[in-house]
């Protein structure tokens, strides 16, 4: 056995004395079942401390990566990436109604926290699930349906309830996507008509440096209405990059060429190092009838900003009825801010953004650099308390407790 090593962003180095790399769900039940604490380890993707334990790691990068297709619905093993699922997909005729911006992370740490795409019609992927099979503490495999009166708690599950072995999500017909990037709409033009802009089409980023740096990625489906006035952006005449400096290599293409859902949706491709690789980031949830507010409530500490960040993507997603998903019972705005790998600088920031944006109900993502305070989280996440009523029974001696769970819910 092995330590874990780091996290993707290297802000963090786990503490697990071993990494356990079953190839069976019966080896996975073992391991949980004979190990003090235990916490599965995905694709690394997060930027705190949520897969963090002090004793036994679980990657399920090994098990078999079976997909089983029953009508529309999908079912995949607990180690599958949201690129390898796709690309299985497609080749069925299938399709996610929405992804996640990297192919590279894990479908099943994915929808733990509650990651979402884009799109004024579209939900979060997490969304889309409809069967949770988990190891509990006990060692037992359980499978949860939409019928149990706890799934909705259980699908946004910080990795509290036990080891994902197995997840089944809602697909549909494939569909054909051509991606748009629209440059030259300043600040003020964003402010004033980001609402309109985010209708524009089936999943739409916009990308700003908040010094008057604006790009409108429209990913648009193949068939529907396609729109052409941006309030004084016009698109570009090459692949654009959303972060300065950085290679066109690693995205998905651009300039209108239609291509199949799960080459588009996702901002880049899966076999090139996504986003900036060496960076932080955090993400906030606002109702996105506040969005302008919000918007222009961030726009003092705008240099202040700058100064810190690669870039800052803001999309809407529709709502859901996950108690811990960050877009329960509203339409939302997501303010996804990637920082410079300045942890001192950004968590110095933090609370001030934070602060800006608190009159406006702002839920952070649960996979990234957050300083929200535990009161003000069980304010804004109003099932918090139900959801930790439900770990206490799947987990009652706390096997998969850690920090992150302590902050975030009470007990060990």
């Amino acid at each position: 056995m092995v330590n874990s090593g780091t996290n993707w962003a290297k802000n963090l180095t786990y503490r697990a004395q071993r990494l356990h790399s079953p190839r069976s769900v019966a080896e996975v039940q073992e391991i949980v079942a004979g190990a003090a604490r235990v916490k599965a380890l995905g694709s690394r993707h997060c930027f705190n401390d949520i897969a963090d334990t002090t004793s036994d790691h679980v990657s399920l990068a090994e098990l078999p990566a079976d997909v089983v297709i029953e009508d529309d619905v999908v079912w995949v093993g607990g180690g599958m990436r949201c690129g390898d699922l796709a690309d299985q997909l497609a080749e069925h005729g299938r399709a996610l109604h929405n992804t996640a911006s990297l192919p590279h992370i894990t479908v099943v740490g994915a929808t733990a926290t509650g990651t979402h795409g884009s799109g004024v019609g579209n939900a979060s992927l997490s969304a889309a699930v409809v069967g949770l099979e988990i190891v509990r503490a006990d060692g037992e495999l359980v499978r949860l349906s939409p019928q149990d009166p706890d799934f909705d708690g259980a699908v946004v599950h910080l990795g509290a309830l036990g080891v994902v072995t197995r997840i089944g999500l809602r697909v549909q017909p494939t569909f054909e996507v051509a991606t748009t990037v629209h440059l030259g709409l300043d600040l003020d033009g964003l402010l004033a008509n980001y609402p309109a802009i985010a209708r524009s089409a089936y999943s739409l980023s916009v990308f700003t440096d908040w010094r008057d740096n604006v790009q409108i990625w429209a990913k648009s489906r193949v068939g529907d209405p396609v729109t052409t006035d941006f309030f004084g952006a016009t698109p570009a005449e090459v692949p654009t990059h959303m972060l300065a400096g950085q290679p066109i290599d690693n995205l998905t293409e651009q300039l209108g060429v239609p291509g199949p859902w799960h080459q588009r949706l996702p901002h880049f491709r899966p076999d090139f190092t996504p986003s900036n690789g060496d960076e932080l980031q955090s993400e906030y949830f606002v109702a996105a009838e506040h969005a302008p507010q919000a918007l222009a409530a961030l726009r003092p500490l705008g240099e202040r900003m700058a100064g810190l960040l690669l870039t800052n993507e803001i999309r809407t997603i529709a709502a859901d009825d996950l108690w811990l998903g960050p877009t329960q019972g509203a339409d939302s705005v997501a303010l996804h801010f990637t920082w410079a790998p300045d942890q001192e600088a950004v968590e110095a920031l933090l609370p001030e953004i934070e602060a800006a944006l608190r009159p406006f109900d702002a839920r952070p993502h649960w996979g990234k650099v957050f300083t929200t305070e535990p009161s003000e989280l069980r304010r804004i996440y109003p099932r918090l308390d139900d959801f930790a009523k439900l770990v206490r029974r799947f987990d009652p001696d706390g096997k998969f407790a850690n920090d992150y769970t302590a902050r975030i819910l009470g007990g060990p």
